[in-house]
């Protein structure tokens, strides 16, 4: 017996230190990531600040300052999604196709599509921005939408319906209400789509597809899993576009950022200590209804083995650090600085030149994004390294360069932002018939990926920054940034698909080409022998 418990210790404490090793070389490679992703940002700033952008060294170091916690935070955030959330995710949607019910699986799902939207921390942001809506209204309005259109992501996996028509009646129907509704709801509207798919949602969404996906046994099973996110970004934009026709008001206004520049190094500490605590409870609230729910999955349906359920405990955690380092590092150095710098620049002589400088700005700050590594990983996985998440990351930078450059455009010459979003999803939708069904799935997942709280927190006030400088109205021509971020790789990843669909086709003409010269040598009685 003794023996016996000896021989389990060991093997316990080898566990233990395997785990500990593991976790830490892990954790050196998410280092190294989010460094790759946030340093080209963090030097073309400072680029501009030692160039043509002065801000006072006060700034600078804030700014700085909250780069090491952006640092940080992906990190943490990056390795805690990978080991609880997605996991979860994954576990759940499984779980829920046990039951073989149907009204169990959309009950479920708009139960859980609606907790995580509750979750999204950028979901308060986004209603602070609407003063003539209450908070909560907005708040469950949206969420609803998204539970709907979970809902009916969910049921397209089950029944293989394609994506493509669903998009076309959709939006479809989008700009239909649209035309109904105040102009300065229209910005709002169209950015909340890409706000509600933030850093918590993303991770579960996604691998909730995988998950349901595994009840289906056909080659496309797994092309379908991808798409959640696509239509769930469809339901906020519905929702705060049915609630500027019921309240029929002047929309919302944004409040810039103040600027507080801290004299001594003991005040900048103190301006980041200060909210840390407002954090810590805003992402504490939001997990706890994805933890409650999964927490009720793994008393009755999963009971997962304890190894397994510490694991995805420790992930969250990481999580809840991650988050609440990143959101600290960017409300508290990223946005002020953001609309400051935006400020400076459009202020100059030569103002044009906010355009290709948002541009270079927009190509490296996707990068930055914590759920772009969840994306290029799973797209990585389910298409066995076929789709590379470089090219995806490399179609996202170049989207997002495009999007940021023709926002910056809207704020010089105040453009109305239909003249951009219905020929943008026009040619998005369009592309759609054109490609492999996988490219377009990604393509409008990566929407609302690429514009998660890098954008909202900087280039949405570098927008507002600029759009102050040059007198422009807020509302209506700042706002829509996130939009435009969330429109352009709907096209640019589509386009990658259609180049892809091209090379196959060619590389399978060179095969059939090979083959035939070969029969030209042989006269018909030489074949019949062959």
């Amino acid at each position: 017996m003794n023996n016996r418990q000896t021989a389990r210790k060991h093997r316990v404490k080898n566990e233990i230190r395997q785990f500990k090793t593991d976790l830490n070389k892990t954790l050196k490679e998410k280092f190294v990531e989010a460094v790759n992703a946030v340093l080209p940002i963090i030097l073309l700033v400072l680029l501009l600040c030692f160039s043509i952008a002065a801000v006072s060294p006060a700034v600078l170091l804030e700014y700085l300052f909250g780069a090491v916690l952006l640092v940080l935070g992906m990190m943490f955030f990056s390795l805690g999604a990978e080991m609880s959330m997605t996991p979860m995710g994954e576990k759940v949607g499984s779980s829920m196709t046990r039951s073989k019910k149907l009204w169990v699986m959309c009950v479920l799902g708009f139960v859980l599509g609606f907790i995580i939207t509750i979750s999204e921390p950028d979901l308060q942001v986004l209603a602070e921005q609407v003063p003539s809506v209450p908070n909560m209204v907005l708040i469950l309005a949206v969420a609803a939408g998204v539970g709907i259109f979970l809902v009916l992501s969910l049921l397209r996996i089950l029944f293989g319906i394609p994506l493509p028509p669903m998009l076309v009646v959709f939006y479809g129907i989008v700009f239909i209400m649209a035309a109904f509704t105040p102009k300065s709801f229209l910005a709002v509207a169209f950015d909340s789509g890409g706000v509600t798919t933030g850093p918590m949602t993303v991770p579960f969404i996604m691998a909730l597809g995988i998950g349901i996906s595994f009840i289906r046994s056909d080659r496309h099973a797994a092309d379908d899993s991808f798409g959640l996110v696509a239509l769930c970004s469809i339901g906020p934009i519905l929702a705060v576009l049915l609630l500027g026709i019921l309240y029929r008001s002047d929309g919302g206004y944004y409040a810039s950022n103040t600027l507080v520049e801290a004299e001594d190094s003991v005040e900048l500490a103190r301006l980041f200590l200060y909210e840390f605590p407002g954090f810590f409870r805003e992402i504490a609230v939001s997990l706890l209804p994805i933890i409650l729910f999964f927490a009720v999955f793994q008393i009755f349906s999963l009971k997962l083995e304890k190894r397994g359920l510490i694991r995805i405990i420790v992930g969250i955690l990481y999580t809840y650090v991650g988050l609440v380092l990143f959101l600290t590092g960017v409300n508290v150095g990223f946005m002020p600085a953001g609309n400051y710098l935006g400020q400076v620049i459009a202020s100059l002589p030569y103002r044009w030149i906010i355009i290709p400088i948002g541009m270079i700005i927009g190509y490296f700050i996707v990068m930055a994004e914590p759920a772009v590594y969840v994306l290029t990983r799973q797209v990585e996985e389910l298409t066995d390294g076929m789709i590379s998440g470089n090219s995806i990351k490399t179609a996202l930078s170049v989207s997002v360069a495009v999007s940021v450059g023709l926002a910056m455009f809207r704020v010089l010459t105040g453009i109305s932002i239909f003249c951009f979003v219905i020929p943008g999803y026009g040619i998005a939708i369009l592309l759609s018939f054109f490609v492999p069904k996988i490219f377009t799935a990604i393509a409008f997942d990566s929407g609302g990926v690429a514009s998660g709280p890098m954008t909202t927190t900087f280039l949405l006030p570098f927008a507002i920054g600029a759009c102050t400088a040059v007198g422009g109205e807020i509302v209506s021509d700042a706002f829509g940034v996130v939009a435009m971020v969330a429109m352009t790789p709907l096209i640019t990843i589509q386009v990658l698909g259609l180049l892809f669909k091209l090379r196959e086709k060619s590389a399978s003409g060179e095969k059939e080409t090979q083959a035939a010269p070969g029969l030209e040598m042989y006269d018909n009685d030489s074949i019949i022998d062959l």
